[in-house]
């Protein structure tokens, strides 16, 4: 994926710490922002030990998901914490959103983009740098067939959730293949090496619950850990019998050696993206 980070220099940068005060500004963004993703050839994909079948349901679903998707708008709510050495919170922001996340596709590449339009942000206190985090749909790009050959899969059980059983799956970067999520650094570009757990639904397919952490390979740099965790529901809309699996809600926590940020999404009020919602977000631009 190429990413555009020209909004970054919107980022604090106090003297003496240039390099990594706004650190967190740059690594969900980069997930989701607008670029193009070209697929891979499966003829270069590893051995898997996870079941080839679930696996195969896994990618069918993802690929289906990015398409449905497209076609949704949503209402989010982002609450920005920095947090102190033990854990505790010490600021606090919230603001809330009209959200679109659109994916097009040509010639086998693919686009992503969001629209987040605020209309309740919250007073920014300039003397603090705070993470800014999207794109949490295109955190299951690691299940998507066009990044089949850059990551490892092993079953890892099953695990009930609300009296429901679901599939584990773990995963991981292959070392060297390309990855969903690139961090930009001053004219150069670190991918970053993502690895977790995929909760699935047997029927389906559908992934329920995403877990990706990066805490190595980028010490060098600064940043000394990022986790994600990102929780979907079945979603039905109203006077129509298709149910979507959506995001309902993404827990990002970033950690440079001098800094702690947390960012809670939630994400309500699906609706089917058509001409008419299109313009009411526009409005509230």
């Amino acid at each position: 994926m190429s990413l555009n980070f020209s909004w970054l220099r919107k980022c604090a940068r106090p003297a003496g710490q240039a390099t990594w005060r706004c650190v967190a500004a740059m690594l969900i963004a980069l997930i989701a922002s607008g670029g193009d993703c070209a697929a891979q050839s499966a003829a270069d994909a590893t051995a898997i030990s996870a079941s080839p079948d679930a696996l195969g349901l896994v990618r069918k679903n993802v690929q289906e998901y990015f398409q449905r998707f497209s076609d949704l708008t949503c209402k989010e709510t982002v609450t920005q914490l920095v947090l102190n050495e033990s854990g505790r919170t010490i600021y606090r922001d919230n603001s809330a959103y009209d959200y679109q996340f659109q994916t097009t596709e040509h010639d086998g590449a693919w686009r992503f983009t969001e629209t987040r339009s605020p209309h309740n942000l919250a007073f920014r206190d300039p003397a603090r740098t705070l993470l800014v985090t999207t794109g949490f749909a295109s955190l299951l790009l690691v299940a998507h067939p066009m990044y089949e050959a850059s990551y490892e899969f092993e079953a890892d059980g099953s695990e009930t959730i609300g009296g429901t059983s679901y599939l584990r799956i773990r995963f991981k970067p292959i070392p060297g293949a390309s990855s969903p999520a690139t961090l930009r650094l001053r004219g150069k570009n670190y991918p970053l090496p993502l690895s977790g757990t995929l909760w699935i639904e047997p029927q389906s397919g559908a992934v329920v619950k995403l877990e990706a952490t990066v805490d190595s390979g980028l010490s060098d740099i600064g940043l000394a850990g990022m986790h994600s965790q990102v929780q979907f529901g079945l979603h039905q809309f109203h006077e129509q019998d298709e149910k979507v699996w959506v995001p309902e809600s993404a827990v990002i926590d970033v950690e440079t050696p001098h800094q702690h940020w947390r960012n809670l999404h939630r994400f309500t009020e699906y609706k089917k993206f058509d001409v008419n919602v299109h313009e009411e977000i526009g409005q509230n631009q």
